[in-house]
């Protein structure tokens, strides 16, 4: 087990909610922090369930989900260290909108909703930065949402491979893997689209040379052109900019069908 007293307040830098907030204030947030470990494929928290407490991702990766009328269940985001989830506990009474799960073994800071509500009290700029993070994801959201309703689903599995690598990308012997464990349907999932189609799609890549497939394992060989069907390079700055370098090689036409 992590003991709280092992972090050291300046390590906080990188997490959002504590921006611009000094360092005994830091020290005093850990101290009303605990730490929650959460197996591979156990739930943090549950759709519907009380907003409890806050959360700041460490070690390992959480996959945010939510389930549909219909039952369907849409992906909605990862987090990686550093970065904030259940962010609702701060800012409502209400019951979270979505479940997180862990997609490898994690451990996590946690702030219960009445220890969060004190520091908020007694440090408005922390409620300010929950606030800008919200927003944040609020305009991830439209925009994911946009995808859905106007892009066809080639593109829009291309723009979440692209978030993927540009997120959790890291250097392998045939391109660039995703740093932890990625399934076909959870990138169905992403793309809203069904398995069969986000299995199709991926297989056609896979002939052309694009990408290669594993069991939960997605590395693109070819980031260039997945940006391309993504229409990346035109519209925003390349998320592998200086970061990756990978030789492009020869793809072939894709079957038709």
């Amino acid at each position: 087990m992590f003991p709280t007293s092992s972090i050291n307040p300046t390590q906080l830098d990188a997490v959002c909610l504590f921006s611009g907030v000094d360092h005994v204030v830091r020290a005093e947030a850990l101290r009303s922090a605990d730490w929650t470990r959460v197996d591979a494929g156990r739930q943090v928290f549950e759709q519907g369930g009380s907003a409890d407490a806050l959360y700041v991702l460490a070690v390992g990766r959480i996959k945010v989900t939510q389930g549909t009328a219909a039952g369907q269940e849409v992906l909605l985001n990862y987090v990686g260290p550093n970065e904030v989830f259940g962010c609702v506990a701060v800012c409502s009474d209400d019951s979270y909108p979505a479940t997180a799960t862990a997609v490898v073994d994690s451990w996590s800071l946690r702030w219960r909703r009445q220890d969060m509500a004190k520091l908020v009290a007694d440090h408005p700029v922390i409620a300010l930065n929950a606030v800008r993070y919200l927003a944040r994801r609020l305009a991830e959201t439209q925009m994911r949402l946009c995808e859905l309703q106007t892009e066809r689903v080639e593109r829009r599995i291309a723009h979440n491979i692209v978030r993927l690598i540009s997120q959790a990308g890291r250097n392998h012997p045939e391109g660039i893997d995703v740093d932890f464990p990625v399934s076909r349907q959870d990138v169905a999932e992403m793309a809203g689209t069904t398995l069969y189609t986000a299995s199709r799609i991926l297989s056609g890549w896979q002939q052309r040379g694009l990408v290669e497939l594993g069991r939960q394992r997605v590395t693109v060989v070819d980031p260039l052109a997945i940006e391309e069907i993504a229409e990346a390079a035109a519209k925003r700055a390349s998320p592998f900019g200086q970061t990756y370098k990978v030789a492009r090689r020869s793809a072939d036409p894709l079957c038709a069908g």
